[in-house]
Formats: C-alpha cells, sequence, structure tokens
C-alpha cells in the first residue's frame, strides 16, 4: 500500500470500509464537488444543467459501477454488464429526485444493491459498510443474485423477463402522483409481453401515464448480440412510437464519443473527462424531459444508447456474467475497479447526495415500504343455499360476492382475458364493468371500469397480481387451460409475498371452465395438469389452491381469501349446475383442516375416496352407491385445501413473511382418511393428493386425468380418463379384499 493510498484510508468514512482501491481527485472537484447538489431538506437538485449537478451525477455513475463490479467479483459470480451500461441514466434519475425505481432486468440486481446501499436503505437488513455489502451478496438471507421482496428500498422481484413492466404500470395506477420508471434490456425487449401490456394497459387506462421504460440499450443480450442491436436510431425510435408512446427520448453515447470506438455501440467511460460530462449532462436532461413528460400525461420511453459492460471489466455479452476466474485478484477486475475508483471525498458526496434525493433512503420513501390503505370491505352478503336443493353455479355464487368487493373498494381491480361470461361470472361484468374507451351498455363496457380484459393471461396474471404485490386487491380469473400462460408472473409474486417485509393483500385467483366441461373443444382446452403446477408449489409455505365442491363452499372460500395476507390462493371450480353438498360451516371447517365428509355409510370394511374437485364427485357418489349395496362402507371427503393436510415439515412455512402453520394433526387426518382401503380421485393433476397419499397407511390408490381429447360429454371424458364408477367399484372391491 502506497503512502498515499494509505492517507487516503485514514481519511475515508466509516461506510466505505471495504472498497479496494480508491483513486485521485477528479480534475474540476474543486469547483463543483464542495457542496453536494442535493441540498439538505431538499429532495432533488434544482438545476440538472448546473455543472455541479453534472458532475456529482457523474461521480454517482462511477460509485454505482465501482460497487457493482467489486460486490460481484467478491464473490466471482453475478451480472454487472447490464447495469454499468445504465449507471448515468440511474444515477440521473436519483439526482431528479425519483426512488421508485423498478427494473425488468434480474441481472441488474447488484447495480440495484449498490444504489440501496449509497442511499443508506441497506441499513434496515444490517448492511452499513461495502465490506458488508460484499460479505452480504448473494448469501442466505443477505442480496439475494436477482432481486426479491426481502431486500430494504426494492419496489419489485426481478426473475424471468418481461414482467418489470406490470409492476410499474401496477404501481402508477395507484400512486398516480408519484413516477415510477423502470428499467429494461434491449434482450429482454424480445419478450413478447412487454411492449404488448404496456400498449393494452394504456388503452385502458389512457390517463395513467406515470410509468417510464428506461430501455438499456446496449447491443447486447445474455450471451450474443440483442436482436435490436442492428436497428438504427431513427427506426428505434419508430419502433417505440409505433406502439403508442408519444413521447420518446433518446440519448446516443455514440454521439459524444471522441476515442473513435468501433461499432454503433459507445463505451462512455473511454471518452475524454470534457466529453464524459457532456454525455451526463445529455443523459440528466433526457432523463428530466421524460419524466416530466410522464408525470404530464404522455405515454414516454427514454432510451440510452451505450455499449454494454461500460466502465467495468468487459465489454458486450462478455461483460454479462463473472466466473470462477473473475475474482478480485484478476487483472481484467483490478484494472477496471481502479479506472474507477473514487477519491474519499467524492465517495461521501455521493452517498450524501442519494441519501437526500427522493426525500431520504429508498427504504423510507419508496410507495413500497408503507401498507396502502385500503376500505374495508364489511361482512360480504354470502348466501347459503340448502345442501341437495336446485343445483346452482359456484363461480356466478363467486361473482356476486366479487362485485361487492368491486363496490366497496375502488382500487379493486379483476382481470380476465376476455372470458368473464363465458365462466359463469357474467355478474362481476355488469356490476363492475369492463375497461374499455368504448362505452356499451350491451357489453357492459365503460371507461371507468374495473374489469381489465387484455386477450393476454400474462397481461391479466402480470396487473392482478403486480397490483396485489403493491398493496391493493385484485383477482385474476382464467380458464384453467390457459392460466399456465401467466403463472411466471404469478409464481414470482407469491415466492417475493413469502419473504416481504410488510403484510400485503393476498393474490387471489379463479380458475374456471376445467377439463370435463371442455369435451367438445378437445384437448386444446383440456388442460388441468396446471394443477402439478400449485401441487409443487403447496411447498413453498404460502400457496394455497382451493377445490371448492359447490355454490356455498365456494363463497367461503373467496371470503377466507379475501381476508388473508401474502399468500397465492388458487380457487379452481366449475361453471355448470351442480349439486349443493356442504353448508357454510363445514366449508369454514374444511378451509382450516383441509376436507370436509360429505357422506359416511358404514359396512364390514370402509373405503374412503379422497376428492379433489367438483364435478368428479359425481362417479365417486355413483360408486358409493354400489358398494353399500355390497355392504361395503363408504367415506366420501372433499379435499378442499390441501395444503393444510401436510405434515408441518413438508411445507416451508416458518419461514414466511407471514407464516401461516396450520396444518391437520394426526388424529384428524384419521378421522376423515383412515379405513381399510384409500382412493385419490382427481379430474386434475395426481400431484395435488400427495399430501394424503404421504400420510395414509391403508392400501391405497390414485385415479387422475391422464390426457383429453374431443368427446360429447363430461361423462365420456371420464370414461376416458378411467375415471368410472365402475372402475372406482372394482378397484375399491379390489383393496379391500
Amino acid at each position: 500500500m502506497t503512502a498515499s493510498t494509505q492517507e487516503a484510508k485514514l481519511a475515508t468514512p466509516d461506510f466505505s470500509e471495504g472498497i479496494q482501491y480508491f483513486g485521485e481527485t477528479l480534475p474540476g472537484f474543486e469547483a463543483y464537488g464542495k457542496t453536494p447538489v442535493v441540498a439538505e431538506n431538499s429532495v432533488a437538485i434544482s438545476d440538472q444543467a448546473d455543472p455541479a449537478a453534472v458532475f456529482q451525477t457523474l461521480l454517482a455513475a462511477d460509485a454505482l459501477r465501482y460497487l457493482t463490479l467489486q460486490i460481484t467479483a467478491t464473490k466471482a459470480s453475478g451480472h454487472p454488464g447490464g447495469f454499468a451500461s445504465v449507471a448515468e441514466a440511474y444515477a440521473a434519475l436519483v439526482m431528479l429526485g425519483y426512488k421508485n425505481i423498478i427494473t425488468e432486468v434480474g441481472h441488474h440486481a447488484p447495480g440495484f444493491y449498490s444504489a440501496m446501499f449509497l442511499d443508506r436503505s441497506l441499513e434496515d437488513m444490517g448492511i452499513a459498510t461495502v465490506q458488508q455489502l460484499r460479505d452480504h451478496y448473494r448469501e442466505k438471507h443477505g442480496l439475494l443474485g436477482h432481486l426479491s421482496g426481502y431486500i430494504p428500498g426494492i419496489l419489485a422481484p426481478a426473475g424471468p423477463l418481461g414482467q418489470g413492466q406490470h409492476f410499474a404500470m401496477a404501481a402508477a395506477r395507484l400512486h398516480p402522483d408519484k413516477l415510477f420508471p423502470f428499467t429494461v434490456g434491449d434482450g429482454g425487449l424480445g419478450e413478447p409481453y412487454v411492449m404488448s401490456s404496456m400498449a393494452h394497459f394504456h388503452t385502458a387506462y389512457p390517463g395513467v401515464t406515470n410509468f417510464l421504460p428506461v430501455l438499456v440499450w446496449n447491443g447486447f443480450s445474455q450471451e450474443h448480440h440483442s436482436m435490436v442491436s442492428t436497428k438504427t436510431n431513427p427506426e428505434m425510435l419508430e419502433y417505440w412510437r409505433g406502439n403508442g408512446f408519444e413521447e420518446v427520448v433518446l440519448v446516443d453515447a455514440k454521439d459524444f464519443d471522441d476515442k473513435n470506438q468501433p461499432g454503433d455501440y459507445a463505451d462512455s467511460t473511454a471518452f475524454s473527462l470534457e466529453k464524459r460530462l457532456e454525455f451526463t449532462k445529455a443523459v440528466l436532461a433526457a432523463a428530466n424531459q421524460a419524466a416530466q413528460s410522464a408525470l404530464n400525461g404522455k405515454l414516454t420511453a427514454f432510451i440510452v444508447k451505450q455499449l454494454k459492460g461500460a466502465g467495468v471489466h468487459a465489454l458486450g455479452a462478455k461483460s454479462h456474467n463473472l466466473y470462477a476466474k473473475d475474482t478480485l485478484e484478476s487483472p481484467q477486475i483490478v484494472e477496471a475497479l481502479k479506472s474507477r475508483a473514487l477519491a474519499p471525498a467524492a465517495w461521501k458526496l455521493v452517498r450524501t447526495n442519494f441519501e437526500r434525493a427522493g426525500g431520504g433512503p429508498a427504504s423510507r420513501v419508496a410507495v413500497t415500504e408503507s401498507i396502502l390503505s385500503l376500505p374495508d370491505l364489511g361482512k360480504l352478503p354470502l348466501e347459503e343455499y340448502p345442501v341437495g336443493g336446485d343445483p346452482k353455479v359456484a363461480t356466478t355464487a363467486m361473482g356476486r360476492l366479487v362485485a361487492k368487493v368491486g363496490e366497496s373498494d375502488h382500487t379493486f381491480l379483476v382481470t380476465n382475458a376476455d372470458g368473464n361470461e363465458a365462466s359463469g361470472i357474467a355478474n362481476i361484468n355488469q356490476a363492475l364493468k369492463i375497461i374499455h374507451p368504448t362505452a356499451d351498455p350491451l357489453y357492459n363496457q365503460n371507461p371507468a371500469g374495473q374489469v381489465y380484459e387484455p386477450l393476454s393471461e400474462d397481461a391479466c396474471a402480470g396487473l392482478a397480481a403486480g397490483s396485489a404485490l403493491m398493496g391493493s386487491r385484485t383477482l385474476w380469473c382464467s380458464y384453467e387451460s390457459f392460466a399456465v400462460n401467466g403463472l411466471p408472473i404469478w409464481q414470482t409474486v407469491t415466492q417475493a409475498m413469502a419473504e416481504l417485509r410488510r403484510p400485503t393483500p393476498s393474490t387471489v385467483t379463479l380458475f374456471t371452465a376445467g377439463a370435463l366441461e371442455q369435451g367438445r373443444n378437445g384437448w386444446t382446452h383440456q388442460r388441468p395438469e396446471i394443477e402439478a403446477y400449485f401441487a409443487a408449489m403447496m411447498r413453498n409455505g404460502n400457496v394455497f389452491p382451493l377445490f371448492p365442491p359447490d355454490a356455498n363452499s365456494i363463497q367461503v372460500a373467496y371470503e377466507w381469501a379475501s381476508t388473508t395476507k401474502n399468500k397465492g390462493i388458487v380457487i379452481t371450480a366449475s361453471k355448470s349446475p351442480l349439486p349443493i353438498r356442504t353448508t357454510f360451516e363445514q366449508t369454514r371447517k374444511a378451509i382450516e383442516a383441509g376436507a370436509i365428509t360429505l357422506q359416511e355409510v358404514s359396512g364390514s370394511k370402509t373405503v374412503v375416496f379422497a376428492v379433489v374437485g367438483d364435478m368428479v364427485l359425481m362417479p365417486v357418489f355413483e360408486a358409493a352407491a354400489y358398494l353399500e349395496a355390497q355392504e361395503v362402507g363408504v367415506r366420501i371427503v372433499s379435499v378442499v385445501n390441501p395444503r393444510r393436510l401436510y405434515r408441518p415439515s413438508d411445507v416451508a412455512w416458518d419461514s414466511c413473511a407471514e407464516p401461516d402453520g396450520n396444518f391437520l394433526d394426526d388424529s384428524g387426518f384419521e378421522e376423515l382418511f383412515g379405513g381399510d382401503a384409500l382412493i385419490g380421485v382427481t379430474a386434475g393433476a395426481s400431484g395435488m393428493l400427495e399430501p394424503i397419499m404421504l400420510r395414509s397407511t391403508a392400501k391405497r390408490d390414485t385415479f387422475a386425468w391422464k390426457r383429453g381429447e374431443t368427446t360429447a360429454s363430461p361423462a365420456e371424458l371420464m370414461a376416458l380418463n378411467g375415471l368410472t364408477a365402475d372402475n372406482l367399484t372394482k378397484r375399491a372391491l379390489e383393496l379391500v379384499g
């Protein structure tokens, strides 16, 4: 260590412990770096053209790059290159006072963590120094490899591409006075959902423009050139305008290049200091222009064109990921860190600006750091139908309650891919109206409606789940067959809710038009395998698939779901009129115990049918009648809430932010499922029966969905899958001898 480095270390603030290298003071610091440009008790710079503001924004960008590279190199793991190419834009947005920043790019995580460190948000999780930042990166209970709900100041998780815009749009709808910028990579721009979801949202909510996509146009995706890398600037501008963006602001680093870099993409950190400042000034001005445009009613995009990896260890796709060789001792890492290193006084200045900007650390001022105030729903108007009375459509019974929620809570949103009427829930549309620019009472359309109907399950799931994450009540409705197209973001949100640091309404779904109701449509509409997805997710600890057997049960299921926090609740029900088999009291017990006995007949031996679903109960009751005639005892148990039937050790419930540790004990399980033989029956995936099969010690078997086909009736389709009374009876007799 040189004498000058030793002196620098002695002059450093406490938070900088762990910084590997300190640099020399940049020329101009005496003139432009003495006083923070974000004044005390202020929220932003006062003039984006002020040379001091430009100079200090440049310092902030270099600080972000330095920390991003150092923390990733500490673990020789992570993704520094993408965020490095947008560091000036992120710094500019912060200096302009915007702290509600989201990303569509999970690989930007180390950059976002660096920003949260600089504004002191991470102190809420015990990270107060750079050394602690390094130690906790990519470690358990630390800074996850991709953004999550666990990190202070981070508004939303980021994993699969094509999701971040949903969080930004959801937040913008709920907080019309705030700006929600979100970074989107030019690699992720290839996802089909990004542009289409924003276009539909803008059609539905033309007045909600306070979300701002910030395109990181750096020419590369994860391992190769991005698919939009060959576009010219006019073509890229036209692309966004053609997708409905009224204002598109583009800053191209190449316009400031004084080093004659090859190719269409330039690394601004290689420019002379004069040109670096010119580029930073242009980014500040563009960020301010875009922000003001978005806040003032124009659908706006902000594009920063700069070579991927600007200022870190490599350029292009090679900068995307660190490998085992990329340690803090590697020459390319050492060289990059030294070139970005700041003087101690510069570190102090950057941290002061970041802490003051926006009114304080993001962990204090971001909208997700407080609970969104919602109106009290009161008591929902449940209507109990007599057991054994006329068959009722369960979805319609639930729809009446959904309408009441929407009438009580005007932030409440229902999303559906144009199928509410076909799902027996036209009453939702009638009460809450489909959001559409064309008012038409025949189709229940109104610009001020509460039913969001894009023809995209991703957009349905995205806005519903994203809004729940942001604190509001929602319901995503879908055909069971097609919901899989929206599940990636729904899973992202439920996983984030499991670790979220605040309570928020559960993300609730209603999946209808099950396979047995779709005979004439054939296998394209018969995909109950989706239930295997939820069966696996039950072990997460906060995912609760519910299978109400009738119109009474579904009302109680939705009543319970609407009171819960931080859960993912999936209600699956038929849209056909079915018998009423339960009372409200029985379903309330079933929600807590997991299941309820629908019928019990004594006999010389006892066969237990554990049934998941509603329509599939019909052949089971028929089989029970045959068995009773042969003096075999039968107990039919409706499995309403299978998550409760696991053993506590099977489920990661105790690590959830809002833990739910209610499981049926062994005596309760034996009371429901104990017998001489057990047959699990479902018209969906057999995995949903796993909790029961794990615990039962009886002779047992499973009848489940196999595959779809075109049929004339549910009975014929069940027969194709072996779900007949004859088969059930035969197997029951074999099991009991």
